[in-house]
């Protein structure tokens, strides 16, 4: 019997209408029970809000999404982003589990846009960002928002089964500090490295940095300098230093995993013979990306494909 056909979707970002583009173009049809293919189904990688302030195509691309996960369509895990607005919009002890700094409204100002004066349809929104695991295994792949790490997805096991948050374990994943807190930013935001005393950068975003994520899929790395993301990013003497023990090394031989999150340019590729990410930066006039997977164990540059 073949395997089970998927087409794993990177980051949308409220990008409502390349993601119908790109349906179309894999062959999806648009049907009373959202968009469907005869053999195949869509995996989307989560972060589908947030970016931009004044697009307002949230309502659109989270009806097509939730329309199809809820018919089967389509599988999809969370997101940094879905976690960051159950947290912008729960409460605790009186006060929000993620504070509404100015930082934090202007990221979330494109969802807030459309759902502020929505409280029935937000409510829909966040109970569909709860049912979204925080990682998925599938017929023989492995989808993450971030990063694959076995240690802490064991923890996060023992609590949830279903990878599945409640409010109890959301404000317990807020806490920094538990448990749940570093499984969470791990799994949906990646392995982060702290650089030494007096070396900082700016991000994308122009917030300055004393911590830098790393491509924890290059398993043979030896030096912080080769594994240091964005590429190209200056960590002065730290680029000499070991690779820490504590990060997690994914091994040619594992299932291929598929991840998001890490605003790629360029013409989409594997990381690693079994790891690649879709994110390529929609959200910064870059492209919505899939992967058309089909069984194979190495993954391929063709199978890549984007509008």
């Amino acid at each position: 019997m073949d395997a089970q056909g998927y087409d794993i979707i990177g980051d949308i970002h409220g990008h409502a209408d390349e993601l119908v583009k790109l349906l179309r173009h894999l062959g999806y049809r648009e049907t009373e029970r959202g968009f469907y293919h005869d053999s195949r189904k869509v995996v989307f990688l989560g972060d589908f809000i947030d970016r931009g302030e004044h697009l307002r195509q949230h309502q659109k691309l989270l009806d097509i999404v939730m329309t199809m996960v809820k018919n089967g369509n389509a599988h999809s895990v969370m997101g940094n982003h879905e976690f960051n607005a159950l947290a912008f919009h729960t409460e605790h002890q009186g006060e929000y589990l993620r504070p509404r700094t100015e930082k934090n409204v202007q990221q979330h100002q494109a969802f807030l846009n459309e759902f502020d004066d929505e409280s029935e349809l937000k409510g829909e929104v966040l109970d569909f960002f709860y049912s979204l695991p925080l990682w998925l295994e599938l017929d023989g792949i492995r989808v993450v928002h971030a990063c694959w790490d076995d240690e802490f997805i064991d923890v996060m096991r023992e609590r949830i089964p279903n990878g599945r948050l409640d409010r109890t374990l959301l404000i317990e994943a807020s806490t920094k500090g538990t448990s749940a807190y570093y499984a969470v930013e791990t799994l949906l935001k990646g392995v982060e490295v702290e650089l030494p005393e007096g070396i900082t950068f700016k991000d994308k975003d122009g917030h300055v940095r004393d911590a830098v994520r790393v491509k924890w899929w290059k398993a043979n790395a030896e030096r912080l300098g080769d594994i240091a993301l964005p590429d190209g990013i200056d960590i002065g003497h730290a680029a000499a230093e070991q690779v820490p023990d504590y990060i997690s090394k994914y091994h040619t031989d594992q299932l291929p995993c598929f991840i998001g999150h890490y605003w790629l340019d360029g013409e989409p590729e594997p990381l690693a013979p079994n790891v690649a990410c879709l994110d390529y930066s929609v959200a910064k006039k870059g492209k919505l990306v899939a992967y058309r997977w089909s069984g194979e164990s190495t993954l391929r540059k063709e199978k890549f494909t984007h509008i």
